[in-house]
């Protein structure tokens, strides 16, 4: 071999081993983490510019497979050469029939839904609609295939940057190699390729409205969506379904809930307002309503829970957060800020309330439509897995809320010699039977279905107006998770010690203005903010707030002007701020002032 060919030979050799590294690292926070499922091979692989195939993947990772050490993935990233544009043009032109360089929506369809790697025709709809950017029905697929490899290259470009920025994985050593600095570097738009860096890393699954069409979705999501479609990342979804209630004394209480992770994954995780509308034109009322979910993993004690992370972005009505999980136990904890789902003057004595009994012809008593309505909603809002059935566990949630029992077995049992059950679980028909019994043992008397009613957020129009139903997504990628309902006495407390850490880590504090050891902290989140007071004297303090000079702001205190009792020692959320008009800019201009000290 000659020396040029050496050199050349060396050059290739230490830039795939650059490439490698920043590959392994954009996926994995050390070089000691092994590649534990196919899936993550799959993912590790993508990063490294490649396109693996299922037959790939099965030829490294075989049922005797376990894991794969950062070597390992070196032995393969030599072996698995980088997918060329020749490549892929070949593919595509199997599809054009007319050899005109576009493939029509029809042979795309056909092609994708029927061979290989079969997609639905709902996601190949998805990738035609983001890829057809001149809305001619038409793919110029040689743009596409240029689009997609460009992509790959700024997620490489993107990888390298980070790890020549990060001092501490430079001097990492990997495997049984040690680092050496490529000798050029390749330039690359920091945007263009941040914006890789983060699809890449975080890659959305496919049932988001991120990858459904929205505006303003970024090429490089399209492309990483159309790659995970074509050699796909096992993706599994959860949900769960819950409800902010309005109480008495002005708070706002929820169920919470347990996620169980098998094994350390990426995670997708959403929140937003569920709409009970009867009529796709409409909306219901509340999905103007904000929400927000707390990651907090559990410890042996609710106190020693310590806050992961919560949803800061945001899509439309969802709350969002996508970022990494190690294995076990997490609680996810709603939040509504209340400046939104707030208590609301009664309705004047003259309003006439809605009936929700009525004789029939032959003097029967029956429900009204109005209420077999209102019950047809409650219902959808305590099935908390959507199956469309009440378990007992499901059922019990609503008797809490509503009597402040619990429905033990035997009396399930009865329930199921009564009224229509599947599967040892309630119907809809079922349930809104058990309500109609309850008002034919009171002989028509309405008095215990308002109190049902209103501890559901009704009032006497049957409006739900104190009450914000809800929906969390989780999506996990390569493992399957468990998502369960929880209904914790210390809820409250534990949300209120989470909120309190989610502010104070975000923010520094400031001293009050004649008071050395009274601080606010202010959280200035995109679409929230949030302050919170630490009285670290050992006297109650007493601080005035006015936020007379905001603009476009709603407080959760309800009024611009009002004062804050702070016992000795201890820690109180002041406030929370929203945008009347999300539309709209908006400004925060408060002013805290000590009061008292006594």
């Amino acid at each position: 071999m000659s020396f040029q060919e050496s050199h050349r030979s060396s050059d290739e050799e230490e830039a795939l081993y650059s490439q490698c590294r920043a590959a392994y690292l954009a996926v994995y926070r050390s070089s000691l983490t092994n590649i534990t499922s196919k899936q993550q091979l799959c993912r590790v692989l993508q990063q490294a510019g490649r396109n693996p195939s299922l037959a790939t993947l099965n030829k490294y990772w075989t049922p005797r497979t376990s894991k794969l050490n950062f070597d390992d993935f070196f032995e393969i990233l030599r072996c698995e050469k980088e997918t060329e544009e020749t490549e892929l043009m070949r593919a595509f032109k199997k599809m054009d029939v007319n050899g005109d360089g576009y493939v029509t929506h029809s042979d795309l369809e056909k092609a994708l839904t029927t061979r290989g790697e079969k997609m639905t025709t709902e996601e190949v709809n998805t990738i035609f609609s983001l890829a057809d950017i001149n809305k001619d029905g038409k793919l110029n697929y040689a743009e596409f295939c240029r689009l997609l490899l460009s992509t790959a290259e700024q997620c490489q470009v993107a990888a390298l940057e980070k790890l020549e920025a990060d001092a501490k994985l430079k001097i990492q050593n990997f495997g049984s190699q040690s680092y050496s600095p490529p000798k050029s570097s390749v330039s690359s738009s920091s945007a263009a390729a941040a914006a890789a860096q983060v699809a890449a890393t975080h890659p959305q699954p496919p049932e988001t409205s991120d990858t459904t069409g929205r505006k303003g979705t970024t090429h490089t999501e399209f492309v990483f969506y159309v790659i995970k479609k074509i050699h796909p990342i096992e993706w599994h979804h959860s949900y769960v379904k819950g409800c902010f209630f309005l109480e008495d004394d002005g708070s706002i209480g929820s169920l919470q809930y347990q996620l169980h992770v098998p094994q350390p994954t990426s995670v997708y995780l959403t929140i937003q307002p569920l709409s009970l509308s009867h009529r796709p034109d409409k909306c219901s009322p509340w999905t103007t309503v904000d929400t927000a979910l707390f990651v907090m993993s559990a410890g042996e004690t609710k106190e020693d829970s310590a806050l992961v992370h919560f949803t800061e972005s945001k899509d439309k009505e969802k709350y969002v957060w996508k970022g990494e999980l190690n294995s076990g136990t997490y609680y996810l904890l709603p939040f509504t800020s209340g400046c939104r789902l707030k208590k609301r003057s009664k309705k004047s004595l003259s309003d006439k309330p809605v009936e929700l009994v009525y004789r029939t012809d032959t003097g029967e008593l029956d429900l009204t439509r109005e209420l077999r309505e209102a019950l047809s909603d409650i219902f959808e809002v305590i099935d908390l897995d959507g199956n469309g059935l009440l378990s007992l566990e499901e059922y019990n949630f609503f008797e809490l809320r509503t009597s402040g029992e619990k429905c033990d077995k035997d009396a399930w049992a009865v329930c199921k010699e009564n009224f229509d059950m599947r599967k040892n679980q309630l119907t809809r028909q079922g349930f809104i039977e058990l309500n109609l019994m309850e008002a034919t043992e009171k002989n028509g008397d309405p008095a215990d279905l308002w109190l049902t009613l209103e501890a559901m957020g009704y009032n006497r129009m049957l409006e739900l107006v104190e009450a914000c139903p809800f929906q969390i997504d989780v999506h996990c990628e390569g493992t399957q998770l468990s998502l369960q309902p929880l209904s914790m006495d210390s809820g409250p407390k534990l949300l209120n010690q989470t909120l309190q850490k989610s502010i104070t880590a975000r923010t520094g504090a400031k001293a009050l203005r004649g008071q050395e050891n009274v601080f606010i902290y202010t959280f200035r989140g995109e679409h929230r903010i949030s302050s919170l007071i630490a009285n670290k004297t050992n006297q109650k303090v007493t601080v005035h707030v006015n936020n007379e000079q905001s603009r476009n702001c709603s407080s959760s205190r309800g009024m611009n002007v009002f004062a804050v009792e702070v016992p000795a020692r201890s820690k109180m959320v002041c406030q929370h701020v929203l945008p009347i008009n999300d539309k709209q800019d908006w400004t925060y201009n408060c002013v805290e002032t000590i009061l008292t000290c006594t």
